[in-house]
């Protein structure tokens, strides 16, 4: 037997699911590296280009979040309806075309349209899709499952390097542009690989095998009686406090994404490569921290861990706050992208262990409207107070403090009990 058939029949054998994984990490790659950890670097340009303030980018970065959370409850319901394939190639041709309007504006409101189409594709085609389509697929194994899910979102960090050169050699309009055809290009195709349950093929989630004595060809879906209904998990405190819990870490995910580069050249005088650079060490930090939230989420309290991220977070923005050279700004980044990568796959990971998968979409995307007011609230809060004071300075601290508060909050929660 060659060694060619030897492992095509191996690859054969591995479970579906790592594949699904493998297609979610490269569509990360292209959200992240070409819309979500890009916004940052391409927002010193717009602004030099066309004026405009630091509170109008960052309000329509906010209405971008504005835009998820509204479209979150509909996305669990499509979803759950239509299948993730079908949404995601919808989404991810909207995606490419917003990206291509974007390479053509000339002033803020064409600009804030063609993001929010180009944001409203995105979200269609990306996290909340890949995490449902996960979340079916992993039981065991979902903390691991998810965090090297986010890893694709971490390696397109790393490859905000290379898009400050092709900003600064070709210029943000012609940048845009090819970003757009390679979302065309590249995600459609990884789109085919997505499936919406693994009992639609024969399968139990984690590549587990059906009980002997069982017939093993029938697609039956695992019980679900002990899964929630959107409506059931409404009522529980553990959602509430969850979602909370998720806007107040995303309230500085946020801010910082859309803030930090402006910062390091206002306080720091950093060039836009020298700031790539940071981000791509940020990133390079929160993969190592999703692999590490995955291992332990799957076999320590994902509470605890949550609550443990929260601190760094608020650690590494205080750093970030008074940071004088580039050593504490690399501090900041090891704390912040450690926290933020071990935290990250736990968001999903939680709700998942205490709702259930039967609606987990759904779920999701009303938990989305709680967490857009953090994504939206903490870039508007950021660039009012730096426009107001001067500086980042007081922002940061507020936005450390409320970091603190959402390590409290996590320790608060507690699994739900079903009730008849």
């Amino acid at each position: 037997m060659s060694t060619f058939t030897a492992v095509r029949r191996r690859l054969r054998g591995t479970f579906y699911g790592w594949w699904l994984v493998t297609g979610a990490i490269g569509i990360q790659i292209l959200q992240s590296g070409l819309m979500l950890q890009a916004f940052g670097i391409y927002v010193p340009i717009w602004r030099e280009e066309f004026g405009w303030s630091k509170t109008a980018l960052a309000t329509v970065f906010s209405l971008q979040r504005l835009e998820s959370g509204l479209l979150g409850p509909l996305q669990g319901w499509l979803l759950r309806h239509f299948g993730a394939r079908t949404i995601m190639q919808v989404g991810l041709v909207v995606f490419g075309l917003g990206l291509l309007a974007l390479s053509q504006v000339e002033s803020l409101v064409t600009f804030t349209l063609a993001y929010l189409i180009l944001a409203a594709g995105a979200t269609l085609g990306g996290f909340l899709s890949l995490m449902t389509v996960i979340v079916n697929w992993f039981e065991r194994k979902r903390s691991i499952a998810l965090a090297l899910m986010q890893v694709g979102g971490s390696i397109g960090g790393l490859l905000i390097p290379l898009l400050a050169w092709s900003l600064i050699t070709h210029g943000w309009r012609t940048t845009a542009a090819i970003s757009g055809l390679i979302v065309l290009l590249a995600g459609l195709p990884l789109s085919l690989l997505m499936r919406n349950r693994p009992e639609d093929y024969g399968q139990l989630p984690d590549g587990r095998q059906k009980p002997s004595g069982r017939a093993t060809d029938a697609a039956e879906p695992l019980d679900s009686s002990q899964d929630f209904s959107t409506g059931q998990a409404l009522r529980t405190p553990a959602f509430w406090l969850l979602s909370l819990g998720h806007a107040l870490a995303v309230t500085l995910v946020s801010a910082v994404t859309v803030h930090l580069v402006i910062h390091l050249d206002e306080a720091l005088t950093f060039s836009l490569q020298r700031s790539a650079f940071v981000i791509a060490f940020l990133t390079s930090i929160t993969l190592v921290g999703q692999l590490l939230g995955g291992f332990l989420g799957d076999r320590l309290d994902k509470r605890i861990i949550a609550s443990m991220a929260m601190l760094g977070h608020a650690g590494g923005i205080l750093v970030l706050a008074w940071a004088g050279s580039l050593v504490t700004v690399l501090l900041f980044a090891a704390l912040h992208g450690l926290a933020w990568g071990v935290r990250g796959p736990l968001m999903g990971a939680l709700r998942a262990d205490y709702f259930g998968r039967t609606s987990f979409a759904t779920i999701m995307g009303f938990s989305g409207i709680i967490i857009m007011t953090g994504s939206m609230s903490g870039p508007i809060l950021a660039g009012y107070l730096a426009d107001h004071f001067g500086s980042y300075r007081p922002a940061f601290t507020l936005l450390a403090a409320l970091a603190g508060l959402g390590a409290i909050i996590f320790l608060l929660v507690r699994r739900p009990k079903l009730r008849p």
